[in-house]
């Protein structure tokens, strides 16, 4: 039996879905959009323009609400298709893959979409419209994508300040691309997503200074989730106190002032690991940081050769949530689990508990006075190349401040306690070399 796709949809009203939804197979559905998505998003989920980009703290439902306005209306628009894109093609599945999954749950209508994991993808199946998911480590994928039905006329870019060069991001733009039929009803349309980290990102400059009648560019936090807890509030309360650089942006949703670099030593550049692991004096370098809740667990990923001082970043784990089986697991299964990791030493039992769970070249690392001083002072020292997919890290590095005394001002001679999840399992990594005992890749 084929479906009907023709839908009567108002957000301010109701979302009316066909009778074939219902259970009873009798009658028509209606569900209350503003109760499924809630507030704070009304003028973003009208929004025609060509761009529609959103900078946002933690917890402000701008991935969720993205998620459930392309699930609403790929099914109000036959003849849509969507590309989902983040700058790393791995780190689609855990995320927008997740949300909009989420989406079609929330909304009622898993009878309608088929979805598969290999390869990424979701389709509407009265229509065979889809949702394609493609990363920017493979360009030519994303440039090459055409479509079975309809046409390709939107596009949401997750996370995308980790699109750093505004080359990529204009190739992107450019394939949104061609005539479609004005009785479609359809509009091309970009949405970008992202926490904005760095207020000198090209991201605030194009589309937040000199923004066109094309552009809503908008703002939103936590405040506006009515959703949340009073234990997911109090996070929030807490970083205020406690943190309130982080709690400027990380909470409300404002650019992240970047003044006092610690690492500018640095470059993000594409190389070949199996190349750098097969030359001479090359040596491993691996470290954990632990965390759980509010921080994430982060696996650091290196090649050194300490007569060049330089250093490869290849990989990173950078996960929320994890509990030590689940660090166990996901380092096994990312290939480094004979390898010597240097773990982070106020969490012994960790450490003891993933010996057990196979990882047997653990060790903790070494603590002593001004041993962050003294690791980032080695560090200073080297030449540190960032392949492209260690997105994490690359904001960590981008971040990675000294910090501030607010009364003064003045510089102090420490970091900041943030943006030191890779950073700190770097320096633990990095123990062997800065104090004598190194070893071979394995």
């Amino acid at each position: 039996m084929k479906i009907s796709s023709q839908y009567v949809f108002d957000y301010q009203k109701r979302l009316y879905l066909p009778e074939q939804y219902a259970t009873s197979l009798s009658g028509k559905k209606e569900l209350s959009l503003p109760e499924i998505v809630g507030k704070g998003y009304g003028t973003f989920w009208r929004w025609k323009g060509r761009y529609r980009v959103c900078k946002g703290s933690r917890a402000s439902k701008k991935s969720k609400t993205t998620a459930l306005w392309y699930i609403v209306n790929l099914m109000k628009y036959p003849e849509s298709n969507l590309l989902v894109v983040r700058k790393v093609f791995r780190t689609l599945k855990d995320s927008c893959f997740t949300e909009l999954k989420w989406a079609i749950r929330r909304l009622g209508v898993e009878a309608f979409w088929e979805i598969k994991e290999s390869p990424l993808e979701m389709t509407y199946t009265p229509t065979g419209q889809k949702i394609h998911f493609r990363g920017l480590d493979d360009p030519q994928k994303v440039t090459s994508i055409t479509v079975e039905h309809g046409y390709l006329c939107w596009m949401w870019i997750e996370e995308a300040y980790e699109v750093g060069n505004e080359n990529d991001f204009n190739m992107l733009d450019e394939s949104i691309r061609g005539a479609i039929p004005p009785e479609t009803r359809l509009f091309k349309q970009i949405t970008l997503t992202f926490n904005p980290w760095n207020e000198h990102h090209w991201i605030k400059k194009r589309f937040f200074d000199n923004p066109d009648d094309e552009t809503l560019a908008m703002t939103t936090n936590y405040l506006c989730n009515e959703w949340l807890d009073e234990a997911d509030r109090k996070v929030f309360e807490t970083m205020r106190l406690n943190n309130p650089r982080r709690y400027r942006v990380a909470g409300l949703g404002d650019w992240g002032i970047v003044d006092g670099l610690i690492f500018e030593n640095w470059e993000e550049k594409a190389f070949d690991v199996d190349k750098i692991r097969g030359s001479p004096h090359i040596k491993s370098a691996f470290g954990l940081d632990f965390g759980y809740t509010n921080d994430p667990s982060a696996l650091f990923c290196s090649l050194v050769d300490e007569t060049a001082k330089t250093l490869w970043v290849f990989d990173e784990m950078y996960e929320y949530g994890m509990s030590n089986e689940r660090i166990a697991e996901k380092v096994s299964g990312m290939g480094y689990r004979k390898e010597r990791i240097r773990a982070e030493a106020a969490e012994p039992k960790s450490i003891d508990r993933l010996y057990e769970l196979g990882l047997s070249r653990i060790q903790k690392a070494r603590k002593g006075k001004d041993s962050i001083n003294n690791g980032i002072d080695y560090l200073q020292d080297y030449h540190i190349i960032v392949h492209p997919r260690c997105v994490n890290f690359i904001t960590e590095i981008s971040n990675y401040t000294w910090d501030t005394d607010t009364k003064t001002g003045k510089r102090l001679n420490k970091p900041i306690d943030d943006f030191n999840h890779l950073m700190d399992a770097m320096r633990y990594a990095m123990e062997d070399f800065s104090r004598g005992t190194a070893f071979s890749f394995a």
